[in-house]
């Protein structure tokens, strides 16, 4: 099944996105009781909303081997691979929709990079989850880009804004259920150009890892998101740029980025 988030005159509201190119309003929400309403509207026609609006945005840090090497080899040092599944946090007021602009502010550095992952969404409240049973807890998938600025990253003693400026977490288009994550791989693009391709099975910890050991310690949230890292090389975006990720099974996100001035 696949599902968005998308405005009406009564403010935004789900939807369900049938084979038929429509969707079809739903009263209520995915993670708890719903009925479809009689309302439809072309999906060329509906203007697209993050997916999900989450309690609590969890990021997975350093996940795949090929991205920390080569960060680590553009400061000059020696990789270090985690040893444990660490989770961090980012802010909702840095969500945009697909579609919507990536806005680099004036005073930031060159070094603004995209970063395409596979972002997991919770459906059912969960504690203390057994790895071979965390999958069950998983509502659907969307996709997402933890747009990032270098020095800042680096530089501040927390994430604050290298993370989490306004803008800097495009996530969408919607979200699909029923998903495989071994089974899926991510494509990114930038201006039309294949940039890194990559299997998500090829993560240092899977999803149901991380799963199990965050909800040691934390109570999951039906329509919290767990974004699941990238890997390979990632370069700088400027001005007039667009980045697309994809993932065939779920689609594409895709934005355009404009610097301020």
């Amino acid at each position: 099944m696949k599902w968005c988030r998308f405005e009406t005159q009564a403010g935004p509201r789900y939807g369900i996105i049938g084979d038929d190119g429509f969707v079809t309003e739903v009263s209520g929400d995915p993670f708890g009781e719903y009925r479809q309403t009689e309302t439809r509207v072309a999906l060329g026609d509906a203007k697209l909303l993050v997916p999900v609006i989450p309690p609590t945005f969890y990021a997975a840090g350093v996940n795949y081997r090929k991205h920390v090497t080569e960060m680590a080899h553009r400061r000059g040092a020696e990789p270090q691979f985690p040893p444990a599944a660490d989770i961090g946090y980012r802010a909702n007021n840095a969500l945009i929709a697909d579609g919507e602009a990536i806005v680099v502010p004036q005073d930031a550095t060159e070094a603004v990079q995209y970063e395409g992952e596979l972002v997991a969404i919770i459906g059912r409240q969960c504690k203390h989850v057994k790895e071979d049973e965390a999958l069950d807890y998983v509502f659907g998938y969307t996709i997402g880009n933890d747009v990032s600025e270098r020095n800042w990253q680096r530089g501040d003693r927390t994430f604050w804004r290298g993370k989490n400026t306004d803008t800097f977490k495009p996530m969408g288009p919607w979200i699909v259920t029923g998903l495989d994550p071994d089974r899926l791989r991510v494509t990114i693009r930038l201006n039309g150009q294949e940039m890194f391709t990559y299997d998500i099975k090829d993560a240092i910890f899977s999803l149901p890892h991380f799963i199990s050991r965050m909800s040691r310690y934390l109570t999951l949230y039906p329509g919290d998101v767990i974004w699941l890292g990238t890997d390979g090389v990632t370069e700088n975006m400027k001005d007039g740029d667009v980045v697309e990720v994809e993932i065939p099974e779920i689609g594409v996100l895709r934005n355009p980025v404009v610097r301020e001035r």
